[in-house]
C-alpha cells in the first residue's frame, strides 16, 4: 500500500502559495495605479515646489506611495489586516536574502554604472564638470530615496511581479511591467520638459532597471528589501551625478540609458530569461 503521509509539505505550501498568487489580478493593480495617480497629475501642472532631488514635481512625492496603496487596497481585499502586514513587513525582509555576495550588486552596480557613465561622456567631449564632490547631505538624499523606492517596490515588486512571472516568466513579466512603469513616469518627464528623443530613452531605461530589479529579486530569494535598497541606491547615484541631472541627461541621456541597457541585456544573457536566476557557467 501506498504511504499516504508522505507528502512533502514544503511542496504543499508552495502549491498554495501559487494559487494564491494565480488569484491575483496584476492588470487590476496596474488600473488602480494609473487611476489613483492622475489626481495627482492633474495637480503638477498647478503646484510647483523647487529643492527636491533631481528638481522633482512636488507631486512625484505623493505618486511615489501610489503603488503601495494600490497593493495595500487589493491585498486588504484578500486577507484583511494579516494581509496589510505581510504587505508592510516586506520592507525590512533581509533575512531572505540567504547569499550575502548578492549585495555587491544590490550597492555597488548602480553607482559602477554611473562612474562609467561620468567617464565616457568626458572621453567623447561632454561638458561634465571635471570634478566630482559627493554632498554632506548625500544620506538624507539615500533616505529620502529609499522611503519612495519602497512606495513602489512594495506595490509593483512586492504585490504585482510574482504573479506576472507565474505566467510569462521572468522576461516575460518584466517586459510587462516594465513598460507600464515606463508610462506611468511620462507625465512627471513632461513636467520636466524632457524632449521627446530623452523620453524614448527614458522609456528603455526604465524597462532595463525593471530587468534588473527583477533579478535581484530572484536571486535574494525574493527579497523586497533587495529591490528597494538596490532602486535607492540607484536613483541616489543618479542625483550625485557631477552636475547633476542635467549633465547626466546631456545628449540625451543616451550615454547613461545605453550602458544601462546593456548591462540588463547581459544579465538576460548570463542568468537566461525564463527565471533571471540560472547562472549560465554555474557549475
Amino acid at each position: 500500500m501506498e504511504n499516504q503521509g508522505t507528502d512533502d509539505p514544503m511542496k504543499g505550501r508552495a502549491a498554495m502559495n501559487e494559487s494564491k498568487l494565480a488569484n491575483r489580478s496584476p492588470w487590476i493593480f496596474f488600473l488602480l495605479v494609473y487611476a489613483l495617480t492622475l489626481p495627482l497629475w492633474l495637480l503638477s501642472t498647478r503646484v510647483h515646489f523647487e529643492g527636491l532631488p533631481d528638481n522633482l514635481p512636488v507631486t512625484d512625492i505623493g505618486a511615489t506611495f501610489v503603488p503601495l496603496l494600490a497593493a495595500l487596497i487589493l491585498v486588504y481585499r484578500e486577507k484583511k489586516g494579516k494581509g496589510v502586514r505581510e504587505l508592510l513587513g516586506k520592507t525590512f525582509d533581509y533575512r531572505k536574502i540567504k547569499e550575502r555576495a548578492w549585495y555587491g550588486p544590490i550597492l555597488f552596480l548602480m553607482p559602477l554604472v554611473y562612474l562609467l557613465t561620468y567617464w565616457v561622456m568626458r572621453w567623447l567631449g561632454f561638458a561634465v564638470p571635471a570634478e566630482w564632490t559627493i554632498p554632506l547631505m548625500a544620506p538624507v538624499i539615500f533616505i529620502f530615496f529609499f522611503i519612495g523606492a519602497a512606495g513602489e517596490e512594495l506595490g509593483y515588486t512586492g504585490y504585482a511581479i510574482d504573479p506576472l512571472q507565474q505566467r510569462w516568466g521572468a522576461l516575460g513579466a518584466c517586459l510587462i511591467m516594465g513598460p507600464l512603469w515606463a508610462f506611468w513616469h511620462f507625465p512627471s518627464m513632461i513636467e520636466l520638459g524632457q524632449a521627446p528623443a530623452l523620453m524614448a530613452w527614458g522609456f528603455f531605461f526604465t524597462v532595463a532597471v525593471r530587468i534588473l530589479n527583477v533579478w535581484i529579486y530572484n536571486n535574494t530569494g525574493k527579497s523586497v528589501f533587495a529591490v528597494i535598497l538596490f532602486h535607492a541606491v540607484g536613483n541616489t547615484a543618479r542625483s550625485l551625478f557631477p552636475g547633476g541631472r542635467p549633465h547626466f541627461e546631456l545628449g540625451n541621456a543616451a550615454v547613461g540609458y545605453s550602458i544601462i541597457i546593456l548591462t540588463a541585456i547581459v544579465v538576460i544573457f548570463l542568468w537566461g530569461p525564463k527565471t533571471l536566476a540560472r547562472f549560465r557557467y554555474a557549475a
